[in-house]
């Protein structure tokens, strides 16, 4: 059942180190990574902005005009301390408030908003020592009024694309931030709430679906071979032909993002297309972001089960 209650708090603090223990907890010496779960997690979010071509997105071969190699980079270290929060126990809310919070210390604004707002409860999952679709769902599940609110505090950090709410939920439209708080604590609702309203958003579907596509698509990692940042980039071509990617979907339209899977299932396979294709989406100004969100969840999940770096 969905726990509706909790104030507001600062919670969690400690190293997130591999030392997590408790019951079904293994320790380090038991685990398929030699790393902990948040500094897989800083791993993964390194790992997708390195493998290319990921058309549209920034990789190491391509920036964008305002949005460069180096902010992902330097987002990845910044996020250090949320991430470690979320491996130590802190409340998912308050470990995803400062992650985004130290992701925002470079000069290129929001640029892995998405990928931690999956990966602060999968680093909670792998460090209470159960990743899994359940692990996942009981993490979203214990979610509270309270971490819905750091939820919405997250959003003065950064600018986010996001859709409009619908009539009835304007009070709870993600871009007041704070001010929506009295709203949240008026409804009851909690995080896990939140994310089930949210319809239409892919990183949103994922917390109420048990992070399904993103075990799927770590699979997919697993199996391949080759140097980790190629299997990424393999595994965002291929996931962005599988399903609408949402953020292109709210920037562009349900036309546009339908193009995108056209365009990049008929260039897969084809190095000198898909090559092509990446500088075309940056010149169109199309960005399957949502889609690098669930990639490097993926890449998160594969590293804990032992993906080789």
């Amino acid at each position: 059942m969905v726990r509706r209650t909790g104030g507001d708090r600062d919670g969690g603090g400690g190293d997130g180190g591999s030392t997590v223990t408790g019951a079904g907890n293994p320790d380090r010496s038991e685990r398929p990574s030699p790393r902990t779960p948040a500094e897989n997690a800083q791993l993964a979010l390194l790992l997708e902005v390195a493998g290319t071509p990921k058309p549209g997105n920034v990789d190491r071969a391509r920036d964008l005009s305002d949005l460069r190699f180096e902010h992902f980079l330097a987002g990845a270290v910044g996020s250090n301390e949320g991430l470690r929060r979320a491996a130590s126990g802190a409340p998912v809310g308050v470990a995803f408030e400062r992650s985004v919070r130290g992701m925002r210390h470079q000069e290129g604004g929001n640029t892995q908003f998405g990928c931690l707002l999956l990966l602060v409860p999968l680093v909670r999952a792998a460090a209470a020592g159960d990743l899994s679709p359940a692990g996942a769902a009981d993490v979203v599940e214990s979610t509270t009024v309270a971490d819905a609110a750091d939820f919405y505090r997250a959003f003065e950090h950064v600018d986010v694309a996001v859709d409009d709410p619908p009539e009835n939920l304007s009070d709870l439209d993600v871009r007041r931030g704070s001010d929506a708080v009295p709203a949240l604590r008026e409804r009851g609702l909690t995080l896990s709430d939140v994310m089930a309203a949210s319809e239409g958003d892919g990183n949103a579907a994922e917390w109420a679906d048990g992070f399904a596509h993103t075990f799927d698509v770590a699979d997919t990692i697993l199996a391949d071979d080759g140097p980790a940042p190629d299997r990424v980039a393999r595994a965002f071509v291929n996931r962005l032909t599988e399903g609408e990617d949402t953020l292109v979907r709210t920037n562009h339209g349900p036309e546009v993002a339908a193009d995108v899977r056209r365009r990049v299932a008929e260039a897969r396979g084809d190095p000198e297309r898909m090559a092509e294709l990446a500088e075309a989406f940056v010149a169109e100004g199309i960005n399957p972001g949502t889609t690098a969100d669930l990639v490097c969840a993926a890449t998160f999940v594969a590293l804990e089960r032992g993906l080789s770096v």
